[in-house]
């Protein structure tokens, strides 16, 4: 199979879809891999590298798109890359389609076969694309927030760990998977006081059990939510609905309750965002303010650790991604119907329930039924 990786367009993605080892997988099992030079230059990875590992550098990303049966990429493809769509290409990456119905409309109308890494679950209930993703955001929603408690970006201007003799800040995190593990974790680690919500209570016994009396775990509903954010100096949302729209569980109500300069960050803003009041913003302009409240909801926030985020995503895409180059796609969903989960448009269907349902009256269509 002819497989392409371009260099990412999206505002400060310095990701990359393939590293230089990545290459050399697919190369030793006898496939082409086409390479947009400077592809990699974002996360490290020279040109020299990409060709040392058996790839063909090409001088374009157009040149890739046209040549290549299986496009690897690491976000979402944006509206100037819609017209180098081919029928029947294979678009293995982030899509993130329930929150965008420009770009789902251009899959279907194109005929592309998109594998989406967000949706892929594996047969234990994990999203193995998604986690090393998740664990990072989640790390970083701390760093991030912490960042915008300065009094220089609008925040209270209160130190996250405190020191003695003064308080330490509240930390509240609303969704205990992944990336509400992890900033748990850098959060208890600076020494804040943490409060983690969710709506499952064997996933709190978890936690509860992981980091014991440190932190305050609550049943997520509206009121325990709104009782926590009152006191919140940072609050991370970091809800997730595998493949659907995120659910806006921080109302703007709470916005008027919370104290001056605190700091919200959407993780969930992806798919949609967990806030009503979340709107995405970049790495080159992160944050708003919203009745005091300081926003942070960049789209993309691995991208702003790219050596790093790159290979631990790598990792994990490379073992489904050789699946389908060195089998198909029909026939590696036929071997192991974990990838099934992943195929979310096919031949101009919409193939993932989750995804449909985020559209209403939109169509699904069960893959199963078209190969």
């Amino acid at each position: 199979m002819r497989i392409g990786c371009v260099r990412e367009i999206k505002n400060n993605e310095f990701r990359v879809g393939m590293t230089p080892d990545n290459v050399a997988g697919y190369v030793k099992c006898g496939h082409t891999v086409l390479i947009e030079k400077g592809a990699g230059a974002g996360s490290g990875f020279a040109d020299s590298e990409y060709a040392a590992a058996g790839a063909v550098l090409c001088d374009t990303a157009a040149e890739v798109w046209k040549s290549c049966e299986m496009m690897i990429k690491v976000k979402e493809p944006l509206e100037e890359e819609f017209p180098l769509f081919h029928e029947g290409l294979i678009l293995y990456t982030y899509l993130h389609l329930a929150a965008d119905p420009v770009e789902t409309k251009a899959l279907l109308d194109a005929k592309v076969n998109s594998v989406a890494y967000e949706t892929l679950i594996e047969r234990d209930g994990s999203i193995p694309l998604l986690a090393p993703m998740s664990q990072i955001a989640g790390r970083l929603s701390i760093q991030e927030g912490a960042k915008y408690l300065e009094k220089r970006f609008g925040g209270e201007g209160i130190l996250l760990a405190g020191v003695p003799g003064t308080p330490k800040a509240n930390v509240v995190i609303l969704g205990g998977g992944t990336v509400g593990a992890n900033a748990c974790k850098i959060a208890v680690g600076m020494g804040a006081n943490v409060t983690i919500l969710d709506i499952s209570l064997q996933r709190l016994e978890y936690l509860d059990n992981m980091f014991g009396s440190v932190i305050q775990t609550l049943y997520s509903n509206d009121t325990n939510i709104e009782n926590a954010v009152k006191n919140a100096d940072l609050v991370i949302g970091s809800v997730l609905v595998p493949g659907g729209s995120t659910p806006k569980i921080f109302k703007k109500k709470y916005l008027k309750e919370m104290k001056p300069g605190a700091v919200f960050v959407d993780v969930a803003v992806d798919q949609g965002g967990c806030g009503e009041s979340t709107r995405v913003t970049t790495h080159d302009d992160p944050i708003f303010v919203e009745d005091g409240v300081v926003h942070y909801c960049v789209g993309n926030m691995p991208g702003a650790v790219p050596r790093t985020s790159t290979i631990a995503l790598t990792n994990a895409t490379l073992k489904y991604g050789l699946q389908i180059a060195d089998r198909g796609l029909e026939q590696a969903c036929r071997d192991n119907h974990v990838i099934y989960s992943g195929v979310n448009t096919y031949n101009g269907h919409l193939t993932h329930e989750k995804v449909a349902e985020a559209y209403g009256k939109c169509a699904y269509t069960d893959p199963k039924t078209l190969f």
